[in-house]
């Protein structure tokens, strides 16, 4: 999603082929052998295999709302924040959702673990509306599909939680329109098909690049 979010606002467009991780076509793995999604592959053939790195060759095109310009700090700082949600706290997520894929894994370790990264962001948030300021930014973006993915486990132990400003925040980010049309279903992608045309929204922005 945070792909898709970053694709759409910065005025890029691609073809989107929807993926089904348990039945992977052939072409995704010829792209990417490691299997998973995101994935883009830009018109010169190049390959991008992260989806934070798909964020940042999206907006270092064209970044009409300052996503990589935060009011407070730096990018370098917002990418240190992503870092420890892409790490520790994702691990975490993974152990705290999928508890049957880790079989000696607690799953009250990984969630006591994740929620003291929750705690921090919303340590953060007593400042400012949004991590870096009080407008969305990378860090923003890049981190409230992983805090969703994380609430939605248990959300009567999540509204409990102290963590007013913290839900706050995740309410806008959900809210937001970007995010909203980022969550459009799509038919899996078969070989032979065309792919969909991304975003297929009209964007305020002006289309940068292909």
């Amino acid at each position: 999603m945070r792909a898709r979010m970053a694709i759409a606002v910065s005025g890029q467009h691609c073809e989107l082929r929807e993926v089904v991780l348990r039945d992977k076509p052939a072409e995704l793995l010829a792209a990417s052998p490691k299997g998973t999604v995101p994935v883009l592959v830009d018109v010169d053939g190049s390959v991008i295999e992260q989806s934070l790195e798909i964020m940042l060759w999206a907006l270092r095109r064209h970044d009409p709302d300052r996503w990589l310009r935060p009011e407070h700090g730096t990018l370098e700082d917002m990418l240190a924040l992503v870092a420890e949600c892409d790490g520790d706290f994702k691990r975490d997520l993974d152990g705290y959702k999928y508890p049957e894929r880790q079989p000696v894994a607690d799953l009250g370790t990984h969630r006591a673990q994740g929620a003291l990264f929750l705690a921090r962001l919303d340590a953060r948030l007593q400042a400012s509306r949004c991590l870096h300021g009080d407008q969305a930014a990378l860090s923003d973006i890049a981190i409230a599909p992983f805090v969703r993915q994380f609430a939605q486990v248990d959300a009567d132990w999540f509204d409990a939680q102290p963590w007013t400003r913290l839900r706050d925040w995740l309410q806008d980010r959900l809210a937001a329109p970007v995010f909203v049309q980022v969550m459009e279903k799509y038919r899996p992608w078969r070989k032979g098909q065309p792919g969909v045309d991304f975003p297929a929204y009209s964007n305020t922005s002006s289309p940068v690049g292909s």
